[in-house]
């Protein structure tokens, strides 16, 4: 399943080599057509960045999951947009996870990307 980013400062962009994951920046994915899992950082106290939220609304019947990043200093707002765009979309929140992640953080997330491949809707 076709992988979309947007990734403002790197992290995501960091977090998804490391999982040796293809992946497209939301900037060159306008007009897809196709299944797709977002990855999405999470911006001022919780919000959804705005390039995120234009590409969703006329790409989300696409949208089959969504995991995003965050500062845990955040507290409760941490990976935020996450939360959000699966409330929205109704599509699974796959995981959050701490700025460019971990290595156990990667595995998790090719591992549920995997899962999804297995079971599209």
């Amino acid at each position: 399943m076709k992988i979309i980013y947007y990734s403002l400062t790197g992290n995501i962009t960091r977090f998804l080599q490391r999982a040796g994951l293809e992946a497209v920046p939301l900037s060159q994915a306008y007009g897809i057509h196709e299944p797709f899992i977002l990855v999405t950082g999470t911006f001022g106290f919780g919000e959804v960045p705005m390039p995120v939220a234009e590409f969703l609304i006329t790409h989300h019947r696409y949208l089959r999951g969504v995991a995003a990043s965050g500062n845990k200093n955040f507290g409760q707002n941490y990976a935020k947009a996450g939360d959000t765009i699966a409330a929205q979309y109704n599509i699974p929140l796959l995981m959050k996870f701490e700025l460019h992640g971990n290595d156990r953080d990667s595995l998790l997330f090719k591992e549920k990307v995997g899962k999804l491949d297995e079971n599209p809707r």
